[in-house]
């Protein structure tokens, strides 16, 4: 499938035959105004990705999981770069696991 580029904010017809969504930007992470975009015309199955982790969950990911979508919260991707630059710089790669999570979470 290809990946296409949509100008901002995102018209309709960016969104309305789309099986992805993914916040790349800081907006709506704690501190920053949220992601202004109208998920109206998103197909229902699309998936609804933000990489911010903190909140967990963004506006985003609970407007588009209140009307039906899959969402992915962006702490599997902060795990995964964290243990690859750990591994790059100490030449040990740490297990990413449910309890490094709640523990990232809790801190």
């Amino acid at each position: 499938m290809p990946v296409t580029p949509a100008p901002w904010p995102a018209p309709a017809w960016a969104l309305a035959d789309i099986g992805l969504l993914v916040n790349t930007t800081s907006l709506g992470m704690a501190g920053q105004p949220p992601l202004p975009v109208d998920l109206t015309p998103l197909p229902h199955p699309a998936i609804v990705c933000d990489i911010v982790y903190k909140p967990l969950y963004t506006d985003l990911l609970l407007n588009a999981a209140a009307r039906g979508n899959p969402v992915v919260t962006g702490i599997g991707m902060l795990l995964h770069q964290a243990a690859r630059a750990f591994a790059l710089w100490h030449g040990l790669t740490p297990a990413v696991t449910p309890a490094l999570e709640r523990a990232v979470l809790a801190g």
